[in-house]
């Protein structure tokens, strides 16, 4: 049996900060995307928002009674916030989405059947949503290629967009792992250096319709590259231990 065993259930982890517009539709999708074959919940994290979005929330309590809202009282950013999110979930298993409605809700059911594939290593442990269509400006595009170009070169992740909110992880494994501000867009290297395997599956990528992004040039490609030394740091002082078959584990 795998390390960590999929039996159905899932926590769907949504950090968010001024995103009014898009809670109402994005929490519809993602229950309607989950109904039926899944036992979830649907854990909103308020990071610091100051716009209606809390007051969004509260009143979808009511009607979709699986949805939890956390609220930090100042922002303390999407990895931050992911965290709190992961260590309030019930289940052993998570699922993330970034709370711009940019990614679909309905790729997570296919991502789940790929967890349960028998075929897949026994230590998988990450799915990687890969946007192999970017629905996004120019600029975004072509600074998330460098980004995933230079973070593939040094870290030898085999993961073609780490910057994907979509991914299912074990809860166990995510907390184990080094945190760290941007620690999100480093999940399948941190993972894969603590043992696991990680499976990049492609999916659906919508353009925004509603707010603006939190994310320009500065913060999400030189912050990222500065990040990166810090990992390939991290990466270069793991041991891992090999464990002998007649062990009493």
């Amino acid at each position: 049996m795998p390390k960590h065993a999929y039996h159905g259930r899932l926590s769907v982890v949504v950090p968010v900060k001024n995103e009014q517009d898009n809670v109402e539709p994005l929490v519809r999708e993602i229950a309607a995307a989950l109904s039926g074959n899944t036992t979830f919940e649907i854990i909103y994290i308020n990071d610091g928002s100051t716009d209606a979005t809390q007051t969004r929330l509260d009143a979808l309590k009511a009607e979709f009674p699986m949805l939890r809202v956390i609220r930090h009282r100042e922002s303390c950013g999407q990895s931050r916030a992911v965290t709190t999110g992961v260590n309030a979930a019930r289940y052993e298993w998570i699922a993330t989405l970034d709370g711009d409605g940019q990614n679909a809700p309905a790729d997570i059911p296919a991502l789940l059947v790929k967890l349960a594939d028998p075929a897949q290593p026994a230590n998988l442990e990450l799915l990687a949503g890969w946007r192999s269509r970017r629905n996004d400006t120019f600029i975004r595009r072509i600074s998330s290629k460098i980004a995933n170009g230079v973070r593939s070169r040094m870290l030898r992740d085999n993961t073609p967009d780490t910057g994907c909110g979509l991914k299912v992880f074990a809860r166990e494994t995510f907390l184990q792992l080094p945190n760290f501000n941007h620690m999100h867009r480093f999940l399948p290297a941190l993972v894969m250096r603590n043992g696991g395997a990680v499976v990049s599956v492609p999916v659906h990528h919508r353009a925004r319709e509603r707010g603006t992004s939190k994310y320009g040039v500065h913060n999400r490609l030189w912050v990222g590259i500065v990040d990166l030394f810090g990992v390939a740091w991290l990466q270069r002082r793991v041991r891992l231990p090999q464990i002998e078959p007649d062990s009493d584990l």
